[in-house]
């Protein structure tokens, strides 16, 4: 492996950084993320100027702040004011500020960084548990204590360019998935159980991960984007297998709903799907779990039964089709709309927030499927409806 993921010797409790000016950040803007909290509470979007907090229920702006340097990447912790910033830019330079090599600590009420990791390669992503941060590289996962930024464990993975990383949100051990060593691959990091293991997923390169809040349940997404599946964390088995469409698709987004009833899914094709799933009882460990593990591994029975076809018949991607479970609601946009997607508060809806600045909210009908309805919709860029006074004071 590349050194160029190595740590730099000392991560640094204090750290000098640019303040943000505390103005209305001048537009236009370029989106580089769009992120929803751990409870989907809030949301924000990083742009070349600085960021933007909004509450999603009911939607309305929290904060904006304007870093001249730029930013690329930004972490919250619930609705803390405590942030983990990577910058925008590039520099060799150790002192250097805020530069995608940097994940900088910081308090948002108080103004100021206090605490710094430092890094020889760019950061891709970031993830918060109450008690962790998880630094994502290209081939290196990094753990630090929250409370002193001690390293706690660092994993390898293959080329990860993504960031693809998930954490357990629930108190007590954490469970990790990231990509393994081989493509398609998943490795399940149980701290608990001490076990490590991984899951054969797909035979294309994973591209997107989602895990419950208690870690127990996985869903993966490759290349292809055709089908998404779920798998036990605890054991590796494949509890369900759903397919978003025939052609393939850049798979943006995976969300679960708080009881893992429903997945929701956002692609390249411009159409967010809803699926229902039985891993809830696998969440939940009530007398479900048996009848509703076996339906969709009858399915995936059925399908091997049929792998003695292949390649002699026309047919088998008929039934491959045919024995597919397909999405119980979807909501369109514009083909290449590129959007992640949270399960909302009320019940039975859905929040899509957009790189071109939009909001909505949608309801979908559990029992009947169908299009979904659009409750609401905003433009998060129009700050000028936002934060027509802002001050240091809001």
């Amino acid at each position: 492996m590349s050194s160029s993921d190595d740590t730099l010797p000392h991560p640094q409790a204090e750290c000098s950084s640019p303040p943000p000016n505390h103005t209305q950040i001048q537009l236009p803007l370029l989106i580089h993320q769009l992120s929803f909290n751990q409870d989907n509470t809030c949301f924000s979007a990083v742009t070349d100027r600085g960021f933007f907090v909004f509450n999603t229920e009911p939607y309305r702006p929290l904060i904006c702040r304007d870093f001249e340097s730029g930013l690329s990447l930004l972490s919250m912790l619930f609705r803390f004011e405590v942030f983990v910033l990577v910058g925008s830019s590039y520099s060799p330079s150790p002192s250097a500020a805020a530069t995608n090599t940097k994940a900088l600590l910081w308090d948002d009420h108080a103004s100021r960084c206090i605490g710094e990791l430092s890094f020889r390669s760019p950061i891709r992503s970031i993830r918060l548990r109450r008690d962790t941060i998880v630094v994502i590289l290209l081939h290196k996962i990094y753990l630090y204590n929250f409370s002193d930024l001690k390293l706690l464990h660092q994993l390898e993975t293959t080329s990860n360019p993504k960031g693809l990383c998930e954490v357990s949100q629930i108190s007590g051990p954490m469970l990790l998935v990231c990509p393994g060593l081989q493509k398609g691959s998943v490795r399940v990091e149980n701290y608990g159980s001490k076990k490590c293991k991984f899951i054969n997923a797909h035979s294309s390169n994973i591209t997107c991960l989602a895990l419950t809040h208690d870690g127990r349940v996985l869903a993966t997404a490759s290349s292809k984007g055709t089908l998404i599946r779920c798998f036990n964390t605890l054991d590796g088995t494949l509890i369900q297998e759903v397919r978003r469409g025939a052609d393939r698709a850049e798979i943006y987004c995976l969300a679960f709903s708080p009881t893992a009833q429903w997945l929701a899914v956002s692609s390249d094709k411009g159409t967010i799907h809803v699926f229902s799933l039985k891993a809830d009882s696998v969440v939940f460990g009530d007398d479900r779990s048996t009848s509703a593990l076996e339906s969709p591994l009858s399915n995936q029975s059925a399908l091997s039964s049929l792998s003695i076809l292949k390649g002699t018949s026309p047919w088998i991607s008929y039934f491959s089709l045919l024995f597919s479970e397909w999405s119980v609601a979807q909501f369109r946009l514009p083909e290449g709309s590129r959007c992640i997607v949270a399960f909302g508060q009320q019940k039975n809806t859905i929040m899509i927030i957009g790189m071109d600045g939009s909001f909505r909210r949608c309801q979908f009908d559990p029992v009947n499927g169908g299009q979904m309805t659009q409750m609401e919709e905003h433009n998060f860029l129009k700050q000028e409806e936002h934060f027509p006074s802002w001050n240091e004071d809001s």
